[in-house]
This record gives C-alpha cells, structure tokens and sequence, in this order.
C-alpha cells in the first residue's frame, strides 16, 4: 500500500501540472513535454535470474520482474519494475543481503516516476524514495529534498531498461553510450563503452553477445576499467547475461540462470 501511495502522490502531481496549464492559474515558467520511444526490447510479464558467486563462494540470486502497473500518469501506461537481491548458501551465515528495488516507469518513454529502494546488507539498513517530476526536470526524495536534473534522468533500476532500448547496431569498438541518472541524491552519468562482438558459453548454453565495459572511477573498487565487463545478448532482447568484476578484495561474476517472458528470440547457438 506505502508503494501504491507513493506512485498516487506522482500521478497526482503530474496531473495538477496539467491542469494548471489548462486553468485560469498563470502556467508555471517550465513545463516540458515527455518523450516517447519506438522499441521492442521487453514486455510485462518478463522476468530475469541470476546467480551470484564472490570468489569460489555460490554467493546469492537476484530476479528481475517487470509487470504493467495498474495505474497510469497523465494518460500515460506505467511498468512495474521489481529487482530483488539475495544472500544464498555459507555467504548468508556470515554476511546476509536482502536488498529490494523498484522502480515505476513511462512505458512509452521509459523514463521512472518514482523509485523506491530498501537495503539490508549485512544488518547495514537504508531507505530511497524517489519522486521523479519528470516535467520540470526535478527529483523529490525521503528527506523532502529537490533537485534539478536533465529531462527524463533515470533511476538506478530503469536504467537497465533504458540501456536495452538503445540501437547498438553500429557500435564500434571503444564507442561510449552515457545515460543521465540520478542516484544517491546526486546526478551521475552511466558510461558504457562498446569493446566487441562475443560468442560466451555459459552453464546454460552459449550466447551470442556485445561486450561492454561500464566506465568506472578508477582506485576506489576498481583498480581500471579492465576489472568490469558485461556481455548483452546481441538481439532485440539486449539482456545481460554475464557480468563479471574484480574488485579490491576478490571477484565477483553475475550469470543469468533462467529468462521467461522475452519479447524477442534470444541469441542462443
């Protein structure tokens, strides 16, 4: 119910901005119109798993659940984006994770109304509420908090979606893509840089997959750029199949395990 609330109070600013440019109110100074995309990547009803290892450690699982929300804004359909995290096996008695991420955005233009994430890692707690007022270029968080960021800015989870929209039929090796997100109440620029085509096999099978390199702050988790690849499959879908990372204290690879729900063939040989 707290979530549904959450994305009523968006809707409901939105559509008073609407409003106000239709009444006899004087309009607001800065209204912007709201973009819409042409793409097939996804669907509702999809749904991603992972497995997770940290050395030689089975280390967790995360899903990804993507569903029409019941609500629109402004005349426009909602997605229901939810990524849960789990600690799993020996890691769990020493170092348990339950984390949880949602994220509700436009599904014509994919961009978040409103985020909502809830850490437990470690009996270390936290909180994010995430109000996107997408049509005046401004963030709203918990600590009633504004910010001003770029149009259609993402979240930390919608990003994901966003990414598999893009057209990297042309990529070239070295060529960086940036998304504009906000996270951790500051704006942050997602860079991903192309580095080749790749055929990985993986437990499940072999895929045919773009390899990226996220672009990362140097010496602080990662000693380079070097230490972070991700493989997507090279098809509509563009889903991560692999992530693999070495970090200042071990390694850590991503897998995905199971896909249901795609919207496209996927590139299995």
């Amino acid at each position: 119910m707290a979530q549904r609330s959450i994305l009523s109070v968006a809707a409901a600013g939105l559509f008073s901005f609407g409003f106000a440019q239709s009444g006899g109110t004087p309009p607001e100074p800065a209204f912007f119109p709201l973009r819409t995309l042409e793409h097939n990547a996804f669907h509702a009803g999809e749904k991603l798993s992972y497995v997770l290892h940290y050395g030689w450690l089975n280390a967790g699982t995360a899903t990804l659940e993507l569903q029409e929300a019941d609500q629109e804004v402004a005349g426009r359909k909602v997605m229901h984006a939810v990524g849960l995290g789990k600690s799993t096996g020996a890691f769990n008695t020493f170092f348990k994770v339950n984390d949880r991420y949602e994220t509700y955005f436009d599904q014509q233009g994919v961009f978040p109304y409103v985020f909502i994430r809830r850490v437990d890692e470690g009996g270390y707690k936290f909180s994010q509420d995430y109000l996107f007022r997408q049509q005046r270029h401004q963030v709203s968080t918990q600590e009633k908090k504004t910010f001003e960021v770029p149009a259609h800015v993402q979240d930390m989870l919608s990003a994901f979606y966003f990414a598999r929209t893009m057209d990297y039929s042309n990529a070239t090796p070295g060529q960086e893509y940036v998304i504009p997100c906000f996270m951790d109440n500051e704006r942050w620029d997602l860079r991903m840089r192309f580095v080749k085509k790749e055929t990985i096999k993986l437990r499940n099978g072999k895929y045919r997959c773009l390899k990226f390199q996220p672009v990362v702050q140097e010496g602080r988790i990662f000693k380079t750029n070097d230490d972070l690849n991700v493989w997507i499959t090279d098809d509509a879908n563009h889903i991560p199949v692999l992530a693999q990372a070495k970090v200042l204290v071990g390694s850590i690879k991503m897998e995905l395990s199971d896909y249901a729900g795609l919207a496209n063939p996927i590139a299995r040989e």
